[in-house]
């Protein structure tokens, strides 16, 4: 029997999510499918240039994992750059790694990116207020192919 996938955390989903060659329509162009894990990993190593073991505590997996997962991701990027095949960045296995905030004088809730390596703000961004708490964990929820629903997120 084979492990269950770990969920990845992920830190950034990109807005802009498919590629293509110029000039060639979309009906005669083979797709490539990375996953957000796998941009999410590429965005870690290659843009911010941190060190892998960064990029793996980053995404809450293994060193082993984290190279397996980038490796994927370049070898997809590598085959539809020089064979003119269009990306599309879809799915995968992965939450959206954030800290979650509630004010205890007017109960505003926000979400801070884990990558932000802030234990507590110092003040509601809304109302100002210093009464300012993390909301308990509960579990992750199924939502659009990724975890991360509404009150329900990572905090590590």
């Amino acid at each position: 029997m084979t492990r269950p996938t770990k969920w990845r955390k992920v830190g950034f989903v990109p807005e802009i999510t498919y590629f293509k060659p110029a000039g060639i329509p979309l009906r005669f162009l083979e797709e490539v499918r990375l996953t957000v894990e796998e941009a999410e990993a590429i965005r870690l190593k290659d843009l911010e240039d941190l060190e892998q073991e960064d990029c793996a505590r980053r995404m809450g997996v293994s060193r082993s994992t984290f190279h397996r997962v980038l490796e994927s991701a370049r070898k997809k990027l590598a085959d539809a750059l020089l064979k003119g095949k269009a990306i599309r960045i879809e799915g995968g296995n992965f939450q959206i790694a954030t800290h979650r905030f509630r004010c205890a004088s007017q109960g505003h809730e926000w979400d801070v990116p884990s990558e932000c390596d802030q234990a507590l703000p110092e003040s509601c961004p809304t109302c100002r207020s210093t009464e300012v708490h993390p909301v308990p964990v509960c579990s992750p929820v199924e939502h659009g192919g990724h975890r991360g629903g509404r009150g329900c997120r990572s905090t590590q």
